[in-house]
Order: structure tokens, then sequence, then C-alpha cells
């Protein structure tokens, strides 16, 4: 489960492309909180400490408490805005939630035993189609990635939502369909000598029908 994150934020009276500007010049990134039925919440953070948690690799799939003055607001990150150019945040949403809520989160996907595939042993190409997982989970449950074991399969197999084991409290936003994570794909050098197989059945034919 991702661990719960503390980000220190301070209230601002002004909204608006001149103030916020003002901000960023003094290292800071407008944000703001908003959900569980209360007024949005106009906040600023220091861009140091929301990199350092954006580093983290599990941000945006994090319990994240912000403290205002003392009181900490549970949210969960839904958006953080980078300058075109200068890749630093210029702006973050934050969702209010409570510790009983469901929240839907991209979860990122890592594969294990991947020695224990025939395909893989055999020089197939793992080929991943999904590199994050849509789930729905328990608020206070949020898994850092989804394991998925890829023993067993071989070339030409495919995993599929329906083969991988969720978290308790997880499970796929995705619903109406079987959806394909990855697939074992032959390597090139066997694509290669398939392809020159077939040119030279080719060539065989064309030759027989010009004796004929």
């Amino acid at each position: 489960m991702s661990d719960q994150l503390v980000l220190s934020a301070e209230t601002r009276d002004r909204g608006g492309k001149g103030a916020s500007r003002e901000l960023r010049r003094e290292g800071r990134v407008p944000a703001v909180v908003y959900g569980g039925k209360e007024e949005p919440l106009m906040i600023h953070v220091e861009e140091k400490l929301l990199m350092k948690q954006l580093m983290t690799g599990h941000f945006m799939n994090s319990v994240v408490m912000i403290d205002v003055g003392g009181k900490q607001i549970r949210t969960l990150p839904k958006d953080v805005a980078f300058h075109p150019v200068k890749d630093r945040p210029i702006h973050a949403d934050f969702l209010r939630i409570s510790k009983d809520s469901k929240v839907q989160v991209a979860v990122p996907v890592v594969f294990i035993n991947e020695e224990a595939s025939p395909g893989l042993k055999r020089g197939g190409v793992l080929n991943i189609v999904r590199h994050e997982l849509e789930l729905i989970c328990d608020a206070d449950k949020m898994p850092d990635d989804i394991e998925i074991d890829v023993t067993g399969y071989d070339v030409g197999d495919s995993i599929h939502i329906s083969n991988v084991t969720l978290p308790k409290g997880s499970e796929s936003a995705i619903t109406d369909r079987d959806f394909t994570i990855a697939t074992i794909v032959a390597p090139s050098a066997m694509k290669s000598s398939e392809g020159d197989t077939t040119v030279d059945g080719g060539e065989a034919a064309a030759e027989g029908g010009e004796e004929a």
C-alpha cells in the first residue's frame, strides 16, 4: 500500500494569472482542494516539497494529507500541470476524500518471474499493452503497483485482466471487457525465418509454373 504523504500548504486569497505568476516567482505552486461537498479551497505549496513527493513515483496514487495551519485535509492528487518548456509544476489539483472513500487511480504494473516464461526464455518479447491499470480502491488501501506473474506464458500467449489477482479492496474500473495487458510476441529472428520460408515457397511455385 502507498505511504501516506504530508504536504504543508498556505491559503491564498487571490486567483488569476497575475497572482499565480507572483507565487511561482517565490517558489510556490498554486493549487486547489475541491470535492467532499465543500467549497473549493485555494492554496499554495512549496515547489521543492511538491517535486520531492512527485519523485517518489507513487504521488498520484497516494493519500496526501494537506496541512493548512495545523488542520489536515485528506486528499488524493488528481492533476499536476507542468510548464511546457521548464518542466516545473505550475498548478496542482487535490480531491477531498474520507477514510472510507472509494477512489479511482491508475496503478503501474510490474511483471515478475520473467525467467520462468518459456516464451521469454526462447527469445520472445514481452509486449506491454497497458503500463497502468485503472482501479477502484479503498482510499486507505491503494496499492503501489500490481505484480503480474508471467510464469508459464509462451510465445503467442496474452495476459488479460481476468488472469490477474488484484489485492483486497481493489477492482478494475473497466468491467465491460476482458482487456489485454500484455502479450508474448515472437522474436524478430523467428519472424524473419518464417518470412524467408514464405518467400522461398512462393518462388518455388513460380518456378514450377514456368516449367509447366
